[in-house]
Parts: C-alpha cells; structure tokens; sequence
C-alpha cells in the first residue's frame, strides 16, 4: 500500500512540475514574488535598413495598426488602444506544440521609439525599446532591454533560458521589419515604364 501511494504521490509531482512548466513556458503562469530578484541586459542588438526612418517604424508598428495584416494579426491580437499606447497579446512559437502568449503594453513615439512593458508572461518583468535613428543610407534600428526574474540564482537560470528564446524572437522579428520597410521603400513603376 505504502508503494502504491508513493507512486501515486510521485506521479502526482511529476505532473504539477510539467504542469508547472507548461505554464511558465506559455505565459500562463507568471511567477512574481519580489523576492530574489535578479535582472539581466537583453541585447543591445543593431540592424541597419535601407530605407527611411519612417518606413522602419511604420513596419515595426504594423502588428499594432488598426488594419494590420491578416498575417500579423494571428501573431498579435490589440486588446486595447489609446493614444499612443496599446495593450497586446502576443502569440509565439515555443517547440513544436506549445505557444507562448505575452501581454505587453506596446507605448509609440513616431518615428523615434517604441517601448514595450511585459505585464503578462513566462517572467516577471521584462522592459524593452526599439529606437530608430536616421543614417546616411536608412535608419539604424537598435533594440535594448532588461529582463527580470524572482528566486534568487534558481529563477536566473531560468530567465537566461527565457532570455535566449526572447533574444532570437526579436532578431526574427528584426527581419521582417527590414524586408518590409525595404519593400515600402522601394521605388514603383508602372508597367512599360522604367524606375529612374
């Protein structure tokens, strides 16, 4: 009996500490105790765009338009919008069957900077910016952060695992800013006539 109810009770733990991380992993179940907190730098990371300062920013802030694309819109759902600010969720590929869902408030000062605030997700606090400085041959778009976790040296490591996944995220996202913002700023031509 004794064994029984050992195994049970290890099969019982088993499943909280997957449960556990499936929540952490999804943004589901965010751990914020104030106790232990540790921050780490996220980025900097640099992309150079051919293409003006206001064709960068508007790529970048297209998830949060009133008419984004249907594309974008799967990965980003407004869930309120004010002046100069909206509430999102994001949706994230996490592996092969999970998605991460982030809750951010996503504050826009064009064509300068947007800021972005975690106030849902696998961490408890995550602060971020994108700035957008002109250059001789586009715009400089240079994203800086911080990322912060509870428990000490515990919840470190995890926000280290977190902050590679959040890291190669926004490179991703870096991409297809700079193939959109290039493609806006591409000259047209009609056809039977050649671009000067």
């Amino acid at each position: 009996m004794n064994r029984v109810l050992a195994a049970a009770s290890a099969a019982g733990l088993a499943g909280a500490a997957v449960g556990a991380y499936v929540g952490l992993v999804t943004g589901r179940l965010t751990v914020d105790l104030g106790v232990g907190r540790r921050v780490r730098p996220l980025g900097p990371l640099v992309v150079d765009i051919s293409a003006p300062r206001e064709a960068v920013f508007a790529a970048a802030a297209a998830p949060y338009a009133e008419r984004a694309p249907r594309a974008l819109r799967e990965k980003v759902q407004v869930l309120e919008r004010g002046e100069g600010m909206v509430l999102a969720a994001h949706h994230t590929p996490v592996g092969q069957r999970l998605t991460a869902v982030t809750v951010e408030a996503v504050t826009m000062e064009p064509p300068v900077r947007m800021g972005f605030r975690l106030l849902r997700g696998p961490v408890p606090h995550v602060v971020e910016t994108f700035d957008f400085a002109p250059t001789p041959d586009g715009t400089r778009l240079t994203y800086r952060g911080e990322l912060g976790t509870d428990l000490g040296p515990a919840g470190q490591l995890w926000g280290n695992l977190v902050a590679r996944s959040w890291e190669a995220a926004v490179r991703a996202s870096f991409e297809l800013i700079r193939a959109e913002a290039e493609r806006r700023a591409r000259p047209t031509t009609r056809p039977g006539h050649t671009a000067p």
